[in-house]
């Protein structure tokens, strides 16, 4: 039982220097421009800020699996969220079907603690036509297809060049 507790502390005395604590920085062009950002049942000042807070934790989360003292900094130049804006009665409705698939332009740079490159692409494009046809894990939340379409960009191709198995 002693080895057992003397195995337990040097994992607790070694956590620290295996966890990660990379960082996002992520730039917003006008909203206006984008090609589909429209509220479906709120003010589109406060629906913007509300992309924009909820994408940049988003960044910020994915960011947490780079090394310490890593920046991943991220320009958003076109934003296409899934689903589209219809007229429904009294209020506006984003519908979701999968003619109106997720879609995202980005640039993109990696810079290491002491501000190196590592990695970076004047234009990402990403897309997902057959979005409503994979399982949808977790929890239902929103921009779930928009965010999982980064997710998986950034665990397939940006995390093998930066952290190699």
């Amino acid at each position: 039982m002693n080895t057992v507790k003397k195995i337990a502390m040097a994992m607790l005395v070694a956590l620290p220097v295996f966890a990660h604590a990379g960082e996002a920085v992520v730039k917003w062009q006008d909203f206006n421009d984008y090609r589909d950002t429209r509220p479906s049942n709120e003010p589109k000042g406060s629906y913007h800020k509300h992309i924009a807070t909820s994408f940049e934790k988003h960044f910020n989360k994915l960011a947490e699996d780079l090394p310490e003292g890593y920046k991943f900094n991220v320009e958003v130049t076109e934003l296409d969220l899934a689903g589209d804006v219809r007229f429904g009665g009294m209020n506006d409705l984003r519908i979701i079907k999968p003619i109106y698939f997720p879609r995202i332009e980005f640039k993109y740079s990696v810079t290491d603690k002491d501000g190196k490159v590592l990695s970076e692409n004047d234009k990402v494009e990403l897309k997902d036509m057959g979005f409503m046809d994979k399982i949808k894990m977790g929890r239902d939340e929103e921009f779930y297809y928009d965010k999982r379409l980064i997710t998986d960009w950034f665990n397939k191709e940006l995390m093998p060049q930066i952290v190699p198995s």
